[in-house]
């Protein structure tokens, strides 16, 4: 069972302050799960954010003082070089000269995820963006007209570098369009290998595919699943079915009859929608955004959740999941 919760708080206060409260103990265990010596030191990460994204530092610094200062909360909201850690995920952009639709599937155990979709106001831009480490983002957009989503790259290479979500996080802070996230892509490093597919207003998008063995390859491709140019990780390419996903996508996008409704109905069926919670790589939630017109979508069987930057109640959905389906109430 999971239960998300829309949250709107343009300057982070307290609201922030009570999710750090809540998700912490859950987050210092994971964060410590390889023992704390593996983990880089506070000036480490200090140094890596300000070398690679200085405009992040003064929200970084805000977030730590709403966390109590602590040595490790800082290190951990760095996501410099934080530990492994592994998704599903299927995600396609359908653009036209009237319209971008950026679709995602997230495939992940349901008891690992925050939950918390967030409306902010950090810097200049507003964002709408599925939470992760408390700021980072797993798919979001920014009132510029940017959309960005990721998923797991498919290889066991780790190394030197950022999570993806708080990569993801300063693109929609930062950026405004497809062609300047691709710059920010080609020279963050990410410590594990990504897929991070962005689509704009203007109907433009890539998928940057990422990883710290290896330069960035961005391109224009509209679908990602999670294998890179080829297949790196056998067992995992096997289990979560990354081919047949990939497949599926590429023939729906490349299909000129293909409407964003048919689409959309594509990620709530077989393969997209995945059951395998047993092993957690079963489908947690389907986003939609669409860049052109500042609305974001969330579904579950029987239930939409609409969203926007002038329209964001607060709520809150409650995801029961099972080998039977997921059910939400």
């Amino acid at each position: 069972m999971l239960d998300f919760r829309t949250v709107r708080e343009e300057t982070a206060g307290p609201r922030w302050q009570a999710l750090f409260g809540h998700h912490w103990p859950a987050y210092e265990q994971w964060y410590l799960s390889e023992g704390e010596r593996e983990r880089p030191g506070y000036l480490a990460c200090y140094n890596a954010l300000r070398k690679y994204m200085p405009e992040l530092l003064d929200t970084y610094r805000m977030l730590c003082e709403l966390a109590g200062g602590g040595d490790l909360a800082a290190r951990f909201l760095s996501l410099y070089q934080p530990p492994p850690y592994i998704t599903g995920c299927s995600q396609a952009v359908l653009a036209s000269p009237a319209s971008t639709l950026l679709a995602r599937n997230y495939d992940y155990p349901p008891e690992l995820c925050e939950g918390t979709i967030l409306y902010t106001r950090w810097n200049a831009r507003r964002v709408i963006a599925m939470s992760d480490c408390l700021w980072g983002v797993l798919d979001g957009m920014n009132d510029r007209g940017l959309a960005v989503s990721l998923a797991f790259g498919g290889s066991k290479a780790v190394g030197q570098g950022f999570g993806a979500p708080i990569i993801l996080r300063y693109l929609l802070e930062f950026c405004d369009s497809v062609p300047e996230a691709s710059d920010v892509l080609a020279r963050i490093p990410t410590h594990m290998a990504y897929n991070i597919t962005v689509a704009d207003a203007a109907g433009r998008y890539v998928t940057a595919m990422i990883g710290p063995d290896r330069p960035a390859s961005i391109r224009r491709v509209p679908v990602a699943t999670n294998h890179q140019k080829k297949i790196e990780w056998y067992a995992h390419a096997l289990a979560s079915e990354t081919l047949i996903r990939e497949r599926q996508l590429s023939i729906l996008v490349a299909d000129e009859a293909t409407t964003e409704d048919r689409l959309i109905a594509a990620f709530a069926s077989p393969p997209l929608f995945r059951h395998d919670y047993r092993r957690g790589l079963g489908t947690v939630y389907t986003a939609i955004y669409r860049p052109m017109t500042g609305r974001a979508q969330f579904h579950w069987p029987g239930l939409t959740l609409e969203l926007g930057f002038d329209h964001f109640p607060e709520e809150r959905i409650t995801v029961r999941y099972g080998a039977r389906g997921l059910y939400a109430g």
